[in-house]
């Protein structure tokens, strides 16, 4: 898709009902975030998230997405210890998960874990830029790239996880000029999530796009419903409607079989 200017689309999704919908409209892949812990688990970072919490939710969202590229975010200190360990947790998300590749935070300090897992034939989506499983340590979600250093470091971290066997990377909160340039050095497909315009694809967590997280919605992130204030004003009639009595209606019941219903009468009549 890159050599051909394609725009890659992806997506999180967390559950089997958003999979599916995402499978219908053709997204090209679906990652399996660790912002799940955020987002439906309520941590306040993803650092709590483990590997054991992230398989169900991969096998639900295998069993919704037929065609695209699934992704397994692996969660904090899933692959720092060791690469033997890296390699066996990446083998968890896809014999257990079903996933199909796996994504792995870090730049040139996770070259080596990332060599590992793709010798082992576990396909890599590297991850540079902020890093959110690192970033509550290291004093929050900051920008990176808005100066020439800290564009070259990131584009030296782009050129070693390439070189050490990544199919791609995510870049997160990248300067676009810094994005634009990594993206035209590398080989390897771009993934944006507020890192501009040149990305060859972008990657936004579902529940933003869709209203759907409470807590705040990213400047980089496009809102394109309001689904949090849909379900709020549904529940709020379906409360209504069951105190009220309105709600079950006819078409809401079951009834019995005329026959039946002549025989129960008759016993309670005797």
């Amino acid at each position: 898709m890159k050599t051909q200017a394609q725009k890659v689309v992806m997506v999180t999704s967390y559950d089997y009902p958003t999979a599916k919908i995402a499978d219908e409209v053709g997204v090209d892949s679906v990652l399996v975030g660790d912002s799940y812990g955020m987002v439906v688990l309520g941590y306040d970072t993803t650092v709590p998230v483990t590997v054991d919490e992230l398989l169900p939710v991969c096998r639900a969202v295998k069993r919704g997405a037929a065609h695209p590229l699934l992704i397994g975010d692996m969660p904090f200190m899933s692959f720092q210890v060791s690469a033997e360990e890296a390699v066996r947790n990446a083998g968890r998300f896809v014999k257990e998960g079903g996933m199909e590749a796996v994504k792995v935070e870090g730049g040139r300090d996770a070259s080596r874990i990332v060599s590992a897992i793709a010798r082992a034939g576990i396909p890599v989506l590297g991850h540079i830029g902020v890093a959110p499983q690192t970033a509550s340590l290291h004093g929050g979600y900051r920008i990176q790239g808005k100066n020439p250093d800290s564009a070259k470091a990131l584009l030296e971290d782009a050129i070693a996880l390439e070189e050490a066997g990544a199919f791609g990377l995510v870049l997160e909160m990248v300067t676009e000029e810094a994005a634009r340039t990594i993206t035209e050095k590398i080989s390897i497909p771009t993934i944006g999530i507020g890192s501009g315009r040149y990305c060859d694809g972008q990657v936004l967590v579902l529940h933003d796009i869709i209203g759907l997280y409470p807590r705040f919605t990213p400047r980089f992130a496009k809102r394109y419903a309001d689904v949090a204030e849909l379900i709020k004003q549904s529940l709020d009639k379906y409360t209504g409607e069951v105190r009220s009595g309105q709600f079950p209606e006819e078409q809401n019941v079951f009834r019995m079989d005329e026959d039946r219903k002549l025989g129960l009468n008759s016993r309670r009549k005797t």
